[in-house]
């Protein structure tokens, strides 16, 4: 199991050199420092905790700045623990980077969905509305409570209430790019949470070992770009006529 956290900043598409799109959510991971390390002998389990995002001293806690120091770092924004690693492969103030994953590999997303507040039954549970006109009184209304003999409801009865801001899991994504130049990852497929949401990547549970074969992405890179827009700009050039072969053309005209 190895695990890293990351900021969700949003959804694009990349091409692969046989023409195929892929829908790819971009994650951008700065290195995470390993703040503590939890042992069976001590806490009773095996674990990693990562702290990711510098923030000012100032914001901070006095706990936090304790923890921190000892792991010879600046004050950290998140803090979360990664369980069954292998402890022995991590060291106190450590830095943990995207070149931990590989490309093709399958990954579980964690992140919290969208806060909607409160809402009714067809948007929450996505049930029917009744009739808008012919003096029907039933809209958007949630409808029958149940039988009459229990004298109240039931638990689980679909009603209005809070909608969104949960804690959401999704399994068996690929990791389409792995970006260290850039720190970013490209996970096939949508993730939970909004734009600059915090979201944890680790191995799938369900396929801890699995790789993919991945296709060549079809991507230019800046020097790329830049040595086909000089081509490009000579090319054209080339094509425009001189200011002789004008004159010369002007000179037959008059002719």
């Amino acid at each position: 199991m190895k695990g890293i956290l990351g900021i969700k900043r949003g959804m694009t598409q990349v091409f692969t050199k046989s023409g195929k799109l892929i829908p790819v959510t971009v994650v951008e991971v700065e290195p995470n420092v390993v703040t503590q390390i939890k042992t069976i002998e001590n806490d009773g389990y095996n674990a990693i905790q990562l702290g990711f995002d510098t923030k000012r001293e100032k914001l901070a806690t006095k706990a936090s700045i304790g923890i921190t120091n000892k792991a010879k770092t600046t004050p950290k924004r998140f803090f979360k623990e990664i369980r069954g690693v292998d402890v022995d492969n991590y060291s106190l103030g450590q830095e943990v980077k995207v070149d931990i994953f590989t490309e093709g590999e399958m990954v579980d997303v964690t992140g919290t969905t969208k806060g909607k507040g409160f809402q009714g039954v067809i948007k929450r549970h996505g049930q029917s509305r009744g009739p808008m006109g012919h003096g029907s009184h039933y809209h958007r209304r949630p409808g029958s409570m149940g039988t009459m003999r229990p004298m109240r409801v039931f638990k689980g009865k679909k009603l209005p209430g809070h909608m969104g801001t949960l804690k959401v899991t999704i399994q068996n994504l690929e990791i389409v790019m792995v970006d260290v130049e850039n720190n970013c990852i490209l996970v096939k497929g949508n993730i939970p949470g909004p734009k600059k949401g915090l979201v944890i990547i680790k191995s799938a549970v369900k396929n801890p070992n699995k790789i993919n074969e991945v296709e060549e992405l079809n991507i230019l890179t800046v020097e790329q770009t830049q040595i086909e827009e000089k081509i490009e700009s000579v090319e054209s050039e080339q094509n425009q006529p001189t200011e002789e072969a004008t004159e010369e053309t002007v000179e037959t005209v008059e002719e």
